[in-house]
C-alpha cells in the first residue's frame, strides 16, 4: 500500500512538473502577428524594410534606420511582447545617439514567417547580425541591444560574436529565477531555459545594463544580479522612476545622452 501510495505521489508530482514547465515555456512569448501594432512609425522614423532569411530557412522581417555618417551599427533585440512596430521609440532614439539599427522581427512576430522558440530566436539574432557584417560593418563596430527577453537572447549572441559593445535594457538572469516569483516552490525547479547568467561570464565587450528602479516586471535585483556576474568593462544606470516599458520615456533626453556616450567610448 505505502508503494503504491509513492508511486501515485511522483507520478503526481512529476506531472505538475510537466504542466508547470509546459505552460512557462509557452508564457515566455507574446507575439502580435501583422496587421496588429504601430505600422505606421515606419515612416515617422524613416525606416526601410529588411528581409533576412536564417540558417534553417525562415524568412524574417526587420527595420534599418540608418544614421548617415555613422560607423556604429546596433542589432536591437526587443522583448517577447508585441513585434517591432512597438519599438519605434527605440530606433529613434538609437539613431539620434549616433548608430544606425537594425531592428528585428523575431520568428513569429509582426511580418516574420514561422513560431518563437528559444533556439529559433537565437538563430534569428545570429541572422541579423551577420546581416550587418555582409553589409560592411567590422563586428567591433557593431552594437547589440537586448530589451527584456531580447537581452537573453543578446548575451549568449555577443559571446558567440564578440561585438564592439552590448546594452542589456531590463535584463533578468533566467526564466527559472522569473518563473520563482512567480511559483515560489515549483519555479526555481524549473528549466526555463534563457540562462544569461550562465552565459555573461563569457561576454568580454564592454557592457552598459539600464534598468528601471519601478520596474513591474523583471525585478531590479535581477538585473543587478546579472550585473554583478559580468565581467568588465561595464556600468549600470538605473533610470528613477522608470517601469518596465517607459524606460524611453522616463530617461528622456538622459536616455540619448547615454547612449551617445557609450557609442563614442567605444570609438575609443
Amino acid at each position: 500500500m505505502m508503494r503504491t501510495a509513492w508511486i501515485g505521489w511522483t507520478f503526481a508530482g512529476a506531472s505538475v512538473y510537466g504542466i508547470c514547465s509546459f505552460l512557462a515555456s509557452r508564457a515566455v512569448y507574446y507575439p502580435e502577428r501583422y496587421p496588429a501594432g504601430w505600422w505606421d512609425a515606419q515612416r515617422e522614423i524613416g525606416a526601410k524594410d529588411v528581409w533576412l532569411l536564417t540558417a534553417d530557412g525562415v524568412k524574417l522581417h526587420a527595420w534599418w534606420v540608418e544614421r548617415a555618417g555613422s560607423p556604429v551599427a546596433t542589432v536591437f533585440l526587443h522583448g517577447n511582447a508585441g513585434n517591432l512596430s512597438h519599438r519605434a521609440p527605440h530606433a529613434r532614439a538609437i539613431a539620434s545617439a549616433g548608430s544606425s539599427v537594425l531592428l528585428l522581427d523575431y520568428r513569429g512576430y509582426g511580418k516574420s514567417a514561422g513560431r518563437p522558440t528559444e533556439r529559433g530566436l537565437m538563430v534569428d539574432a545570429d541572422a541579423a547580425f551577420q546581416h550587418l557584417v555582409s553589409a560592411g560593418y567590422r563586428p567591433d563596430r557593431i552594437v547589440i541591444h537586448g530589451e527584456s527577453l531580447g537581452t537573453a537572447v543578446a548575451v549568449p549572441l555577443a559571446a558567440r560574436k564578440s561585438p564592439g559593445g552590448v546594452i542589456l535594457e531590463a535584463p533578468f538572469t533566467s526564466v527559472a529565477d522569473m518563473a520563482a516569483r512567480v511559483l515560489p516552490v515549483v519555479g526555481p525547479l524549473l528549466d526555463g531555459g534563457f540562462n544569461s547568467k550562465a552565459q555573461i561570464r563569457n561576454l568580454r565587450a564592454p557592457l552598459l545594463v539600464i534598468h528601471g528602479d519601478q520596474d513591474e516586471t523583471v525585478p531590479f535585483s535581477l538585473g543587478r544580479a546579472l550585473f554583478e556576474a559580468a565581467n568588465e568593462p561595464k556600468s549600470f544606470w538605473t533610470v528613477a522612476g522608470a517601469g518596465h516599458n517607459d524606460i524611453v520615456e522616463i530617461a528622456g533626453a538622459g536616455y540619448e545622452e547615454r547612449l551617445r556616450a557609450f557609442y563614442q567610448s567605444l570609438m575609443g
